[in-house]
């Protein structure tokens, strides 16, 4: 039990996948402009990353190794991951059509999140079992929600600051985020 809390509160915190890893910019950049949508891409990640990472990993080790076919594993994982994609685009735009406009072209790119794929090598990488990959891919997917939500505050206060005008927008969020990224490499030492 201590190594799956350990597990979690590295993935959540320590190895955060945005300020880290930096995997997963192209949507953190993308979508935080307002805490509605980035909240939505948040979650989104969340339902991604935490059945597609356990997927993966069990079609990995359930059928790949078996067949010795370990070859075909990120072709395979982007297959697994683009199904869950679409399901989810399915799912947001008959639940939540105002969603789905805000996440706009960031909904389907999931597919191509590196962070989403990322998950899933790590998770083969690190030789997890099912319930360790489990904990490691939604503590990592809830790091991106609270880092998305968190940054999408930020960028929005930012909004009301006097800015000079060649740094607002993305040179200002890129500087906020660096500033966030070395916040959180204080948790390096706790772990």
């Amino acid at each position: 039990m201590k190594e799956l809390i350990t597990l979690a509160f590295t993935a959540f915190l320590v190895q955060n996948i945005i300020l880290s890893q930096f995997l997963g910019i192209c949507s953190f950049l993308g979508v935080s402009n307002k805490r509605k949508s980035a909240l939505g891409m948040g979650l989104s990640i969340f339902f991604v990353i935490t059945i597609s990472g356990v997927l993966t990993l069990s079609i990995y080790k359930f059928v790949l190794v078996p067949l010795e076919l370990e070859f075909m594993r990120t072709i395979v994982f982007i297959l697994v991951i683009a199904a869950m994609v679409q399901i989810l685009e399915m799912a947001i735009k008959k639940f939540s059509p105002g969603l789905y406009q805000s996440l706009g072209v960031y909904l389907p790119l999931i597919t191509t999140n590196c962070a989403v794929l990322g998950v899933a090598l790590l998770n083969v990488q690190n030789e997890y079992t099912i319930v360790q990959a489990l904990v490691f891919s939604a503590f990592t997917s809830l790091g991106y929600t609270a880092i998305i939500f968190t940054f999408s505050y930020i960028r929005e206060q930012m909004h009301k600051a006097p800015i000079p005008e060649g740094f607002a927008g993305i040179p200002a969020g890129l500087i906020a985020a660096s500033i966030m990224s070395l916040v959180f490499q204080g948790f390096a030492g706790l772990i």
